[in-house]
């Protein structure tokens, strides 16, 4: 037998941000909790950013610039 509770939607895992998602059903707690993970994402991913270009930039000073 199911209840109430089996008719509502599945909340998506707590790691997946889906952009474009629609946010009304979202509580203000939720809005919160969203917005802090996708500011830590943001992070994450300056992060990966500039240790790429600190890579580049090493390999550019081992074998020389590559010209674009």
């Amino acid at each position: 037998m199911t209840g109430p509770e089996d008719d509502r939607p599945l909340k998506p895992l707590e790691t997946q941000i889906v952009v474009g998602e629609d946010l009304t059903r979202l509580s203000e707690e939720e809005l919160q909790e969203r917005i802090g993970r996708l500011e830590a994402e943001i992070i994450r991913t300056r992060e990966t950013l500039s240790q790429r270009g600190t890579v580049r930039d090493a390999a550019d000073a081992l074998f020389g610039k590559r010209d674009q």
